[in-house]
């Protein structure tokens, strides 16, 4: 299996660096070892940062219940954050740096504490959370035309390409993390809209999961972290020339700017 591993992590690393899609690598693990397509992602993670890249969170993916229909799956997802792949509001933003680039607008949370129990509450989340930020994740995939199933995703650190963060930080206590609406518009046409309760009832409940997740890989959660929470709302397909507005109630607005 380890043959298969440095297999399927080379043709995702390929991808990137030649900026190519290719062939979904579940034709080397399957469409159902997730322990396999982690240890895909978790390959390529080291290599990054072995060249230097910063890691700086963690995104949640499959929030939604609809997608995880789609993909037969029960459970979210999630990939790596690096600083590289942060942009800040409103700048420019060269779309050839994601392959088959579509965006949503999240929930972004910022953590002050270490989140390094086996099993965490939503309390533990609220206490080791120093701030909320409107974001936008810009996904990506290496995977020809999307054709993904669970473990190509996984294996591809979860379809993750880059992520814009607002600029004014918020306190949980100061909005409705689950009722606020989601309104994302291009150009000022509405295009996706949503509202905290879409990321699996609750982003809260997403980020209880990620720092299960975490502390049981023997990763946990640590203060400065950035966890993505989920999706409010339905992706769109992002184009060279595109200006994406998100409002999320409560929270503020943030925007995605791709150039010509």
């Amino acid at each position: 299996m380890t043959n298969v591993i440095e297999q399927a992590a080379e043709r995702l690393w390929q991808a990137h660096a030649a900026a190519q899609p290719c062939d979904p690598v579940r034709d080397l693990i399957g469409t159902s070892d997730v322990d396999a397509a982690y240890a895909i992602q978790q390959r390529n993670t080291d290599r990054w940062i072995a060249q230097g890249r910063r890691l700086v969170g963690r995104k949640i993916g499959l929030t939604s219940k609809a997608v995880q229909k789609q993909l037969g799956v029960d459970q979210p997802d999630f990939g790596m954050l690096f600083a590289d792949m942060c942009v800040a509001d409103g700048e420019a933003i060269d779309i050839t740096r994601i392959l088959q680039p579509k965006i949503e607008a999240e929930i972004a949370l910022v953590i002050e504490r270490p989140l390094n129990h086996a099993k965490h509450t939503i309390a533990d989340i609220i206490n080791a959370t120093a701030y909320a930020l409107p974001a936008l994740e810009i996904v990506g995939s290496r995977v020809a035309g999307w054709d993904i199933r669970l473990t190509d995703t996984i294996a591809d650190n979860a379809s993750s390409g880059l992520f814009v963060l607002g600029s004014r930080p918020v306190k949980l206590a100061d909005f409705d993390i689950v009722n606020c609406g989601m309104l994302m518009e291009r150009r000022g046409d509405q295009v996706s809209i949503g509202a905290g309760a879409a990321c699996l009832g609750n982003p809260l409940n997403a980020a209880v999961w990620l720092a299960d997740v975490m502390a049981r890989v023997g990763n946990p959660l640590q203060p400065g972290d950035i966890i993505m929470t989920g999706a409010l709302g339905p992706m769109v397909v992002a184009a060279a020339g595109d200006v994406f507005d998100a409002q999320i109630e409560g929270l503020g607005r943030v925007s995605a700017l791709f150039s010509e």
